[in-house]
């Protein structure tokens, strides 16, 4: 799971691999080394399953219809991160179970402050001209 920045400016708010990445390998999927534009990562987690589940809701939100949501890229929008924080600041992120998951982090301290440093990274590429984007491939 990981956030990246960059100063493509997708058509859509999701499922955008393919103009992100338009060279094919052989075998016929993306070219991951090959981006239109160059990435910065914003944010990696390991594993936080309820993350996930709020960033796939917003997925879905935003017209996104892959059912597994794995690989599928969403534009974060300010509005988008200060709705996460609101909801990671009152622990009511969505309960997310899966076997690539883990375990949900809802009590660690530790973990609520990564993800509010992230939102307050997130925002400022943002407002520095950035597409902030989560990805996730489990």
């Amino acid at each position: 799971m990981y956030v990246q920045k960059t100063k493509f400016k997708p058509s859509k708010e999701v499922d955008f691999t393919e103009e992100l990445y338009p060279t094919k390998h052989e075998r016929g999927y993306p070219d991951f080394e090959s981006p239109v534009c160059p990435l910065e990562e914003v944010f990696y987690w390991r594993k936080h399953p309820d993350l996930h589940g709020w960033m796939r809701r917003l997925y879905e939100k935003k017209g996104g219809q892959d059912p597994y949501f794995n690989g599928n890229p969403v534009v974060l929008t300010l509005q988008d991160l200060t709705d996460l924080k609101v909801e990671i600041m009152a622990d009511t992120l969505p309960d997310t179970t899966g076997f690539f998951f883990g375990n949900s982090k809802k009590s660690d301290v530790y973990q609520k402050v990564k993800d509010l440093d992230f939102i307050e990274e997130a925002k400022a590429a943002i407002l520095e001209g950035y597409t902030v984007f989560y990805d996730s491939s489990w």
